[in-house]
């Protein structure tokens, strides 16, 4: 990223930091975490402690950092190396992203931006050099989103129905790119890596087998689990019946196609029914994740809190940038939308834009300062 580039997103962020202290705050136990920042162009400093807001707020104007991170561990003593913080206990964190989704419209706003050259297209060879290797960058897409959206509200589902976990003690954020983090509060937060692993597969179905659900050696004699019951043998059952009232119909059918034809059946429920989270980001208790009313420097766009996730416009309601126009170099041959206005597409051209739209195509590296 050029310096005049860097100068433009780091004033911007400034200002959004220093009129937005409101939507920025330390977690819970914030003696207790390990927080870390990162600067445009820089890399990573970690094992931080910080106690306030107060102090995060400090950080944030003397640093002015393109992303902030605080670990959903608890440790003793959170500014030492990892080997010495005495971890006690972590924050359950699932990540839902429109990536993890492979939608069909993914191709359609996904630009490459080749690595020798910094030429944008969409082809699998540069036009320009011949180069074979790309960096992708994904434009905010509305199908994407309401896809994630999917996948969260089956998360909740799943926790509140199966687990028993209060709906208030969930917490729901829009990453500030593509995706979403749900927070949970329970009694989940003391499981090491490996119970959270074995979460993670009931949540995803990943595992599952045709005796789970009624299968026998004899295969003719399998019994199905009934609609009604709790958990993933009411929610395969409704899958497959449908109705209570189409039950013995349809059970007679699966048993003359016979025991792989069910399991194949059982397995497909994985892609359709298990929530597509990220694993990794789950199991591991020791991660630093973006604080929320941070800015997300892939976007320029707010991690934020969500009230109502079906309502939930990112485009709009996570665009705190002003509008103040800047002049830029753009190479955006995606159209994309913010804050009610549509942008592009824009083929290394020169136009006048207003600052966010500006400093989302400049985090994208799409768009350059003129």
């Amino acid at each position: 990223m050029h310096d005049k580039d860097i100068k433009f997103l780091e004033d911007s962020f400034k200002k959004y930091y220093f009129e937005h202290f409101d939507l920025i705050h330390t977690p819970k136990n914030p003696e207790m975490r390990e927080f870390g920042f990162q600067k445009f162009n820089s890399g990573m400093n970690r094992h931080i402690s910080l106690r306030s807001d107060k102090e995060l707020h400090l950080l944030l104007m003397k640093n002015i950092p393109s992303d902030v991170y605080c670990s959903n561990a608890r440790y003793s003593f959170p500014n030492l190396p990892m080997a010495e913080k005495d971890w006690q206990n972590a924050d359950l964190i699932f990540d839902i992203d429109a990536k993890d989704l492979h939608l069909p419209c993914r191709h359609e706003h996904t630009i490459k931006k080749c690595n020798s050259c910094g030429q944008i297209g969409n082809s699998d060879t540069c036009l320009k050099c011949n180069s074979i290797k790309f960096d992708t960058v994904s434009i905010l897409c509305n199908n994407c989103i309401i896809g994630a959206k999917k996948e969260v509200n089956k998360l909740i589902s799943i926790l509140t129905k199966d687990l028993g976990i209060p709906r208030q003690n969930i917490t729901v954020y829009f990453s500030g790119n593509e995706g979403f983090h749900i927070h949970v509060t329970s009694q989940y937060e003391s499981l090491d890596s490996r119970h959270r692993s074995e979460l993670v597969d009931y949540l995803t179905f990943r595992g599952a087998i045709p005796e789970t659900f009624g299968a026998r050696t004899n295969f003719s004699r399998s019994e199905f689990p009934d609609l009604e019951e709790k958990g993933w043998l009411g929610r395969v059952s409704r899958e497959i019946f449908g109705a209570k009232s189409n039950k013995s119909k349809i059970s007679k059918q699966l048993i003359s196609d016979g025991y792989f034809s069910f399991k194949k059946k059982i397995e497909s429920f994985q892609t359709e029914l298990g929530v597509k989270i990220d694993p990794n980001v789950t199991v591991d208790v020791h991660r630093i994740f973006r604080l929320g009313g941070t800015i997300n420097s892939k976007s320029g766009l707010t991690k934020m809190i969500i009230t109502d996730i079906d309502k939930f416009n990112p485009s709009s309601e996570a665009c705190f940038i002003d509008d103040t126009s800047i002049s830029v170099t753009a190479n955006c041959p995606v159209s994309f939308r913010l804050k009610n206005k549509n942008f592009g597409p824009y083929h290394n051209e020169q136009v006048t834009l207003p600052k966010y739209a500006a400093v989302y195509l400049i985090c994208k590296g799409c768009a350059s300062v003129s």
